[in-house]
């Protein structure tokens, strides 16, 4: 009984520095690479931040998911995104909360690599959706602007999603596999 419970604290112990570590790739990441899309909207800019926390929810779950989002929206805008503020933040964890949520719901019970596909792509569609609803609530208030003015964005707003969550997923897709053993060690 009590090899078990140290066992069950050591792999806790373990699973949280893992998680810590995609944490800090994460915040590396949107460090290093980050860049507009598209001109007329260039504060939209791509980062492949998400990759490892897409990747983290995959191995650890929806909930451990969300963990990551928030620790990470949180760390990020306070260091390398500050500029972004509380603004950053939230708008951080409802876009990668709401892709984690539903990609790690769909993929925790039958993990296989259709499952994989289904759990990306309803990850996607959920992100994008999710930043049309925020954007039209959260940008006004923040950001100071009518309703109007971020409804002439949303083609911007939902190509923009669309392609970072896409493109993030399918490296997601790419390199999950080959990580997998390495993160349930």
């Amino acid at each position: 009984m009590k090899g078990t419970k140290k066992m069950n604290s050591q792999n806790k112990t373990i699973k949280l520095a893992k998680m810590g570590m995609l944490v800090a790739i994460s915040v590396v990441l949107v460090y290093l690479v980050h860049f507009p899309i598209f001109p007329p909207v260039a504060f939209l800019e791509y980062d492949p931040a998400d990759i490892p926390i897409f990747i983290g929810t995959f191995a650890f779950g929806p909930l451990a998911g969300i963990l990551l989002v928030t620790v990470t929206a949180i760390i990020q805008g306070t260091t390398v995104s500050a500029a972004s503020g509380l603004y950053g933040i939230i708008m951080h964890i409802l876009a990668t909360g709401s892709f984690v949520l539903v990609a790690g719901l769909i993929y925790r019970g039958h993990k296989s690599r259709g499952k994989a596909v289904v759990a990306l792509a309803a990850g996607v569609a959920t992100m994008t959706v999710m930043m049309v609803i925020a954007n039209l609530i959260v940008t006004p208030y923040f950001m100071g602007v009518p309703v109007s003015v971020v409804k002439g964005l949303l083609p911007y707003i939902i190509a923009f999603n669309l392609l970072k969550a896409g493109v993030n997923s399918i490296i997601t897709f790419l390199l999950y596999k080959r990580l997998s053993g390495f993160l349930h060690k």
